[in-house]
């Protein structure tokens, strides 16, 4: 059994390279002072990036079952809750997995400013962690309409009346007396699909929240980790 496994394994080494290209990766430096009391502070980017792998596999398992139709939303989850094995747990695990993420990513990224590893050479990897972190919440953001309840709806409301408040891409703001664009059309109106939230509203949440943000998340994560390996991790000032 031993030989079959080594040369299935032999097999796709040959193919795919995984040594030369997961190893180095696995087994890169890190400062001393990750061995010691210190070496907490370095664990919450790869705490991070569980949570997300968490978030990605309950993500597909509650898309099995729920329906972004306004009329069928709340219904598919209350089968989630009460009839479907484990739904309950897929669900909780998922809302709470989302929001212990974006904690995690503030004492990520307040680990990063405090011991100056934004700075030369790494200035394009916190750039891009804060992006990552814009996502992450624009993610959760999304992704809480999608119960379609009183609670949700009202909740986005409120949200999104800020994007109504934006600079320049605001309700009749500078951008649309320049381009001559009817006012209605503002930030606001293009996350709703309208002027008020309504059945496509849930529809281009649940597209934003499943499949947009987060393909444009991992192009971001990609060229992340990509940074951290090329420069390293950083040690305390």
């Amino acid at each position: 059994m031993n030989r079959w496994l080594r040369t299935i394994g032999a097999w796709f080494e040959a193919r795919l390279c995984l040594r030369e290209s997961l190893w180095p990766m696995l087994t890169h430096p890190i400062p001393k002072t990750a061995a010691g009391p210190m070496g907490w502070w370095y664990v919450f980017g790869s705490a991070s990036l569980t949570l997300l792998l968490i978030q990605i596999i309950t993500g597909i398992g509650l898309a099995l079952v729920y329906v972004p139709a306004a009329d069928q939303a709340y219904e598919s989850l209350l089968y989630l809750n009460y009839e479907q094995p484990l739904g309950w747990f897929l669900r909780a695990l998922h809302y709470y997995a989302g929001s212990g993420m974006v904690v995690l990513l503030l004492v990520h990224m307040t680990q990063v400013f405090l011991h100056g590893a934004y700075k030369y050479p790494r200035e394009l990897t916190w750039v891009i962690g804060v992006v990552l972190m814009i996502l992450t919440l624009v993610m959760a953001f999304t992704g809480y309409l999608l119960p379609w309840d009183q609670l949700s709806i009202w909740a986005v409301t409120v949200g999104s009346n800020m994007a109504r408040a934006t600079p320049l891409l605001g309700h009749g703001g500078p951008f649309h007396e320049m381009l001559g664009v009817n006012p209605i059309y503002d930030a606001r109106a293009f996350l709703f699909g309208g002027a008020e939230i309504g059945p496509h509203t849930l529809l281009r949440f649940y597209i934003l929240h499943c499949i947009f943000f987060p393909l444009l998340a991992s192009i971001f994560m990609a060229v992340h980790f990509w940074r951290i390996r090329r420069d390293g991790m950083s040690g305390p000032l």
